[in-house]
């Protein structure tokens, strides 16, 4: 009888940043609640948006 293995979460390494700009905003409470798809597409745009600029300043 084979047990199935557990399935490994995989961890993004962007997720820190993406929760510090979510507090930021004013939004993590609801992603700890209700998780990242509960976001409308203009806030998960706002995150995404603003990660890109952060990465994009700490690369110069």
């Amino acid at each position: 009888m084979n047990k199935p293995k557990p399935r490994l979460k995989k961890t993004n390494p962007l997720e820190p940043l993406k929760m510090e700009i979510a507090a930021e905003l004013g939004l993590l409470e609801q992603v700890k609640t209700k998780g990242w798809d509960s976001l409308s597409a203009e806030d998960a745009g706002r995150i995404g948006g603003m990660m890109t600029q952060r990465l994009k300043r700490g690369s110069n």
